[in-house]
């Protein structure tokens, strides 16, 4: 048994549950959220001194730092279920750890304080990513139920829409991403299954204060190339059939080719980090539970990452 010691963070790993890469990357995920999570409850307690909304309370017995470094570090468990995840691992084994953790129920319910904050934490580790100048965008299609049961979802009325991806049609929410060719998300966004890549509010923010070559397929055309242009980030795509044929660079060919590097950043976000699935019963938990599958990726130490010899002309 090994300790990892931090103030009001003893964890007690079995390595029957842990091996040394989760070891450390648990322990590295607390110190960064516990940091942060202090930083921002000094600017939230400066914001209501300043509103003079400061209103007495009863502290919670678990802290939002504890509670994100579950949530987060889940995805990397190996469960696919969170309840069992919490139940049978945070409760039992990490009983000493979290001494004053709630119950599930409990805990659930106050999921949607982490929003705001895990939100914030998730876009500062985007800011972390090296900017390369070689970007690739994409969307990952992310259904909230099967397709015969769309007539009576009602979990997600008014958030989830009905969208088309290569697969087909689905019902539920989408993330877009732009990933640097190191594998690293750059940047990220969460939108309606029906809100189009190349929407010009999605572009805005996925390109936000890049410059050099964003690669994508088909569907990322769009009559905003110039805007982007002029803002030091070129949109580069394959034509579809019905226009006219332009000429390429070589390089703009071959990280074409390279750009399927995307399709293995949302492969392991599916299969490892278990941001896909329908069971979700509220949707600003599975939001949160998506922030913080992505969350979970920028710690993973294999990001898939390509390179190409041919340099920009």
């Amino acid at each position: 048994m090994r300790y990892l010691k931090r103030p009001n963070f003893n964890i007690q790993i079995s390595s029957l549950m842990l091996d040394k890469t989760k070891e450390k990357i648990l322990y590295q995920l607390f110190l960064d959220i516990d940091d942060f999570m202090k930083a921002f409850e000094r600017y939230q307690a400066k914001q209501a001194l300043e509103n003079r909304r400061v209103r007495p309370g009863v502290k919670a017995s678990m802290s939002l730092s504890e509670m994100m470094t579950i949530v987060v570090f889940y995805h990397y468990s190996g469960y696919k279920c969170f309840q069992y995840y919490y139940e049978d691992f945070v409760l039992k084994d990490l009983a000493t750890e979290f001494p004053k953790a709630i119950s599930y129920q409990h805990f659930v319910s106050q999921l949607t304080k982490l929003g705001a904050p895990l939100f914030l934490f998730a876009q500062w580790r985007t800011q972390l990513a090296q900017r390369t100048g070689i970007y690739i965008a994409d969307s990952k299609k992310l259904p909230v139920c099967d397709n015969r049961r769309i007539g009576s979802n009602r979990v997600f009325k008014n958030v989830a829409g009905r969208g088309k991806s290569s697969t087909g049609w689905f019902y539920g929410i989408k993330a877009h991403l732009t990933i640097n060719n190191l594998g690293e998300i750059v940047h990220f966004v969460i939108t309606p299954a029906n809100v189009s890549d190349n929407n010009e509010k999605v572009l805005e923010f996925l390109l936000k204060d890049l410059h050099g070559k964003c690669f994508g397929d088909k569907g990322y055309l769009t009559k905003f190339f110039e805007h982007f242009l002029e803002k030091g980030i070129q949109i580069v795509t394959k034509i579809r059939k019905n226009m006219k044929n332009s000429i390429m660079q070589m390089s703009d060919k071959m990280w074409l080719k390279k750009r399927a590097i995307i399709e293995s950043v949302n492969d392991l976000l599916m299969t490892v980090f278990d941001i896909d699935h329908t069971r979700h019963r509220n949707p600003w938990n599975a939001i949160i539970h998506t922030i913080a599958g992505l969350t979970a990726y920028s710690y993973y130490p294999h990001k898939p990452s390509v390179f190409i010899k041919i340099g920009l002309d």
